[in-house]
């Protein structure tokens, strides 16, 4: 969620000096730029996990702040619902072993963090959405305690003017309404980042774009919301209209949403963080005492602090990031598409495809996004959520196919060339790339499992639907445990 703020009201004052303030954040960016200060010695990635907690019945626990005083481990942060966890990974390289360390380092925080929870009753489930959550849990009192929280809920309810509505039609039919932000605490994603030099940002961005659809549909560990079946990721149907600023007026207008797909292929960084200033409004006009400009002047490197605040709270599935670290400025690309889990191993399954993928279609020298139009892309997206590993996509090419006969045909054999390019030892490329093989030859991700485990439990028997759920997931998080990717599951 961002770096922590602390209470307070906004004038109309705080907001033009804030705008003001951000474009001339925005006129040192464009410097930076043309005057090459960015670090990239060499690629690295970075990982974030968001996490469920569950009590001992496989209900939502309330009891984050209890859990990171347990767990204590700086690795572990709060998320804005309480019982919500993220884990953040130091970042790696990815040539030869990266990706495997990547693995039992989250393996080993998780196992210790499990045992650590454990004992203030709480238990770690990686899964898009947890499936026992009920609107009851969605009220004020589940804001984790931290200020940004309450206002971050505060500013958006307050820009929208009205209560959130949600409406998702897939297997079944969802209509609720929520005084609070806190169905978007529902969403527990997986974030890949992928540091890149500003010559090299708008190839990646482009090819993060044009894959997205692809990526939810191996993917996809969301089918359940509020006890109903809804779409095979209902997690990207929740997150855009959970933080959805907009009233149905301004809807109407094309007012374009916080949670954005996009509207355009890039030639440059600068465009995404231009747009950024240009189309949305602060939520969090918070300034700084740094002179952006000043800081150029005297040869530093400047934080740039409102426009990394503002980027903050405009949630792109493929983020533009501008971070400091030591100094030195660079520039990354936070993939948000994913659901977390169901493992470990599907988990870095799901990474390897992605850095494999997007290093092949960027060196191309005639790339997919010259070859396809950008809605096309977000037709593909939105059909993969919906459907999974069920949907048709447009490919160049191949017009309309199955994904994962696209997958299977076309887009592994990129993946193992791009991880071959980035260094990657040839055993962890096919251990973790044969994942996503079988998932897609076997027609099972996260979201079918789900669905396959809930039914049986469910359909012909006496059992409640809530029962039936916290069986499901009782199975699911035993499962996860085992680190056994999720193709390989029993539906019991």
């Amino acid at each position: 969620m961002g770096e922590d703020v602390g209470r307070q009201e906004f004038t109309r004052a705080d907001r033009t000096q804030y705008r003001a303030k951000v474009r001339r954040c925005l006129d040192a960016f464009e410097r930076m730029l043309r005057e090459a200060q960015f670090e990239f010695d060499r690629p690295l990635t970075g990982l974030e996990i968001e996490l469920n907690l569950v009590d001992d019945r496989h209900d939502p626990a309330m009891r984050n702040a209890e859990a990171l005083a347990a767990i204590a481990d700086p690795a572990f942060q709060t998320e804005l619902g309480q019982w919500n966890l993220e884990i953040n990974l130091a970042p790696r390289e990815l040539d030869g072993s990266g990706v495997t360390a990547f693995e039992d380092d989250v393996r080993a925080s998780l196992n210790a963090a499990e045992q650590k929870a454990g004992a203030v009753g709480a238990h770690l489930a990686m899964i898009g959405i947890l499936p026992t959550l009920r609107l009851e849990h969605l009220s004020g009192q589940s804001l984790s305690v931290n200020p940004r929280y309450e206002l971050l809920n505060d500013q958006i309810l307050a820009a929208r003017g009205e209560d959130l509505h949600l409406a998702i039609d897939g297997a079944e039919r969802l209509r609720v309404s929520c005084d609070t932000i806190l169905p978007e605490a529902a969403c527990t994603s997986t974030q890949f980042h992928l540091q890149v030099s500003p010559e090299q940002f708008p190839a990646i961005w482009n090819a993060a774009q044009a894959v997205a659809g692809v990526q939810i549909a191996v993917g996809a560990n969301s089918p359940f919301l509020l006890g109903k079946q809804l779409w095979a990721e209902t997690r990207v149907a929740l997150f855009e209209q959970a933080t959805d600023t907009r009233s149905e007026e301004l809807k109407a207008q094309g007012v374009r949403p916080r949670v954005w797909f996009g509207e355009r292929w890039i030639t440059s960084i600068f465009d995404l963080f231009e747009e950024n200033v240009r189309y949305f409004p602060a939520l969090l006009p918070i300034v700084a005492d740094e002179d952006p400009i000043a800081v150029l002047d005297r040869g530093d490197t400047p934080e740039l602090a409102e426009l990394r605040l503002h980027n903050g709270t405009i949630y792109r599935w493929n983020r533009p990031v501008y971070d400091v670290v030591r100094d030195r400025a660079h520039l990354r690309v936070e993939n948000r598409v994913l659901p977390a889990g169901p493992t470990v191993a599907d988990t870095l399954a799901n990474g390897a495809f992605y850095y494999g993928l997007v290093r092949r279609l960027a060196a191309e020298d005639r790339p997919v996004w010259t070859q396809m139009s950008f809605s096309a892309a977000e037709e593909n997206f939105h059909a993969c959520a919906r459907e999974g590993l069920d949907a048709q996509v447009y490919w160049p090419g191949l017009g309309h196919v199955p994904v994962a006969e696209l997958v299977l045909r076309r887009l592994l054999p990129l993946a193992y060339d791009g991880l071959r390019d980035w260094g990657v030892d040839t055993a962890v490329q096919e251990r973790l790339l044969g994942i996503v093989e079988r998932r897609c030859a076997e027609h099972r991700n996260g979201a079918d499992w789900q669905v396959a485990a809930f039914h049986r439990r469910f359909d012909g028997t006496s059992a409640e639907r809530h029962d039936a759920l916290r069986g499901m997931l009782r199975s699911y998080v035993e499962h996860m445990h085992s680190n056994e990717p999720v193709h390989t599951w029993a539906v019991d």
